[in-house]
């Protein structure tokens, strides 16, 4: 059963600063996740940030528990653990 991903996005300097929660339990997670302009622009043209967010949460999750998620992060992080984020990204937020 996949967890539950609430995102809430509030601008800020040079982009979006959202927190995410993951699960609905006692064990939920939290995490604050920068998202500059020019990378949702590169990664998901004409989506908010809180997809752009959701999308990338969902794609964390098919490869490592909730608990193995960074607690803060600038979304290009991704990219450095997983070779493959940006390609699968943009497909799936395309589709």
């Amino acid at each position: 059963m996949r967890d539950r991903v609430a995102v809430r996005c509030e601008p800020s300097d040079d982009g979006w600063s959202c927190v995410v929660r993951v699960g609905d339990d006692a064990t939920a997670t939290e995490h604050v996740v920068s998202v500059g302009r020019r990378d949702l622009e590169r990664l998901a043209p004409g989506r908010s940030a809180a997809e752009l967010v959701e999308a990338s949460f969902a794609f964390l999750l098919e490869r490592e528990p909730r608990e193995s998620i960074l607690r803060r992060f600038d979304l290009p992080v991704i990219g450095h653990y997983f070779g493959d984020y940006e390609d699968e990204i943009t497909r799936r937020l395309r589709d």
